[in-house]
């Protein structure tokens, strides 16, 4: 018997048709609220792609209340605006932009602001949070509780003070109108609000141009338009525009995967087509999707990681899915979590790396594919957004699992039949016991980072490569290193691979060992990515940027790109430096030091490459 996916009540059609019961009344006339003066920075995109700031008054933000400026300095080395060959400097603790005086309001958001009287049940991320309370950092406390997937919030809606003053919300909407999710309350409280910015989208694409975004004071609302579908987010996380607009286009190919664009046939033959009964049960899968853009570098470096394993290992569990995959199988994926184990493909076909995450997140999040084998259509954006492929879904234990997509509706039995076989494999060639060994183990420690680079002919123990000296070796008795992160003060890395499209980071340890210094690392890096890849200026070689939290370092060649968090009190000299010659004499020093390291960091992971890439697979090129 084959078990059906919980992705949605009419979704395992391949070719959804509309619902056949009239819809629901059209929504009431739509009227948006009055401003209260302030000046709000509104950047619409013509149709040619240039931008032009115009200050209108933006009705949905009118009153969020704009914080206080921060200082940046920032200056491009090498005298080039966009040669990408210089060192750019940044020394910033914020990268808000204010367009406003303070004008709070009672109504509208006031998250940037934060507020002791607002009450949170401390649930979650990016909630409510007095962003001036000691040990409370973007909406996260040292005390939060663990963070639970599913719809949150629902008896909250448009006008409850609570739910205006989260953090960062996500909508959903139709073109008429129709809310179709929202991450924060009940989508039927808020078809008022949804029909607003559907007002507002309209409205300027009657001037023939699309808004992009609105800003308002710490408050970004950030616009995506993918034909009758539209998705908005309203941020003060102080996450770059790029960063967000990105996530949009994560949360509509998460939508994809479970309808396909087929769904816009819909739409067009009545445009006041309710698309919620498709995606029933489905909110679980979007809130988890929205949870990974705190914590999940794949969400925006476009490549994915691989869970630690011996080279060997890797091979036998490549070479039975090579197997399955030459007899009609379009792609065989052996999955830890979120970390690929192997992956092979049909001759000519490529999985782009946010396929690969959207695919995960939504058999990670559905609770039907870990109690039975499930076979599910699902839809991949990036290799074909209008047709459905299949999959077939086994976990092996509470962690790992197996997918394999085909285009063959009929082939349930076929691909239980190369289930078993792949698990016969894994199981007498001790895969399944290996893959349980590195989640014990874990990834690179930047504690472990060697001092000096690895020889070629020395032994490797089974943890990532680390190093055997021989017994005369002069630094075998050498004192290990005992401070808090590793050598020369770093605290973490993440490298990309460029080439595979493939990225690995360091565990994280102390002092980055909260949830909430850890996100707060991730959005430096976030932000750090988006920068070093801003359209128009970059992207650059090579960025170094401090601030009270950290020294980060971004070095970007045609092979990879690391970024590194140092500690931004290592080898600080005893006195402090009050004339600015001095002081960029210190930057350089620190810097100097900073790209030493990264070299070690470098040479490191090339040396264990075939324990933390997968090797010799085709480049997934698009």
């Amino acid at each position: 018997m084959t078990s059906e996916s919980s992705s949605g009540d009419e979704a395992s059609d391949p070719k959804p048709n509309p619902i056949t019961k009239p819809p629901e009344d059209q929504l009431s006339a739509l009227a948006l609220s009055d401003t209260d003066g302030q000046e709000n920075g509104v950047v619409y995109e013509t149709p040619r792609g240039n931008e032009i700031n115009n200050e209108e008054e933006a009705a949905l933000t009118n009153s969020a209340p704009p914080g206080p400026a921060e200082a940046e300095e920032s200056s491009e080395g090498g005298g080039g605006g966009g040669s990408g060959g210089g060192i750019v400097w940044a020394r910033t603790n914020s990268e808000v932009e204010v367009d406003g005086p303070e004008s709070p309001s009672s109504s509208g958001y006031a998250g940037g602001r934060g507020s002791s009287s607002a009450s949170s049940d401390g649930s979650g991320i990016d909630e409510i949070a007095e962003v001036r309370n000691h040990g409370v950092v973007d909406g996260v406390s040292e005390a939060q509780t663990p963070w639970v997937p599913g719809k949150r919030h629902v008896d909250e809606d448009d006008a409850s003070i609570s739910w205006r003053k989260r953090k960062k919300h996500f909508f959903i909407l139709s073109n008429s109108g129709k809310p179709i999710y929202s991450r924060h309350g009940d989508e039927h409280k808020l078809a008022g609000f949804s029909a607003t910015l559907q007002a507002i989208i309209s409205f300027v694409e009657n001037g023939e141009d699309r808004v992009k975004v609105v800003r308002a004071g710490k408050h970004q609302v950030v616009f995506l338009v993918k034909g009758p579908i539209y998705l908005v987010c309203i941020s003060c996380t102080e996450e770059p525009y790029e960063s967000l607009r990105m996530q949009l286009e994560l949360i509509y190919g998460q939508l994809l995967v479970i309808l396909t664009k087929s769904v816009n046939r819909c739409f067009e033959k009545n445009p006041k087509f309710d698309m919620t009964p498709l995606l029933g049960g489905t909110d679980i899968v979007f809130s988890s999707l929205i949870h990974s853009f705190s914590w999940n570098p794949a969400t925006f470096l476009h490549a994915y990681t691989c869970l630690p394993l011996a080279y060997a290992t890797r091979q036998a569990a490549g070479a039975i899915l090579q197997d399955v995959a030459d007899s009609g199988v379009l792609f065989a994926i052996l999955m830890c979590r979120h970390k690929v184990i192997s992956l092979v493909g049909a001759q000519k076909a490529s999985l782009h790396p946010d396929d690969m995450l959207l695919l995960s997140n939504f058999v990670m999040a559905s609770e039907s594919f870990r109690t039975s084998e499930s076979f599910s259509p699902i839809c991949l954006p990036r290799y074909n957004p209008m047709a459905f492929l299949y999959a077939y879904v086994h976990y092996f234990d509470a962690d790992t699992y197996l997918m394999l997509l085909t285009t063959s509706s009929e082939a349930f039995y076929h691909l239980k039949d190369c289930r078993i076989r792949i698990e016969m494999v894994l199981l007498k060639s001790s895969v399944l016991s290996e893959i349980q060994r590195s989640m014990l183990d874990g990834g690179m420690r930047v504690e472990e980072l060697p001092l000096d680079p690895l020889p070629r002919s020395g032994s490797f123990s089974p943890h990532l490569g680390h190093h055997t000296l021989p017994t005369d070796s002069p630094d075998r008795f050498r004192e290990p290193y005992d401070g808090v992160g590793g050598p020369a003060g770093l605290w973490h890395f993440v490298y990309r691979s460029i080439f595979l499209d493939q990225y690995v980071s360091s565990e994280f340890s102390a002092p980055i060992s909260s949830p909430r210094q850890q996100k707060r690392l991730y959005r430096a890096y976030q932000k750090l990515y988006s920068s070093m890849h801003e359209r128009g200026i970059g992207p650059h070689k090579t960025q170094f940027r401090r601030d009270e939290n950290y020294v980060l370092l971004c070095w970007v060649t045609q092979d990879f790109e690391l970024y590194a968090a140092f500690d931004p009190l290592a080898d600080k000299v005893v006195f402090f430096f009050t004339i600015s010659c001095f002081f960029t004499l210190f930057n350089y020093a620190i810097l100097a030091l900073a790209i030493k390291t990264c070299n070690r960091v470098c040479q490191w992971v090339k040396d264990v490459e075939n324990e933390i890439f997968l090797l010799g697979a085709s480049p997934f090129s698009w």
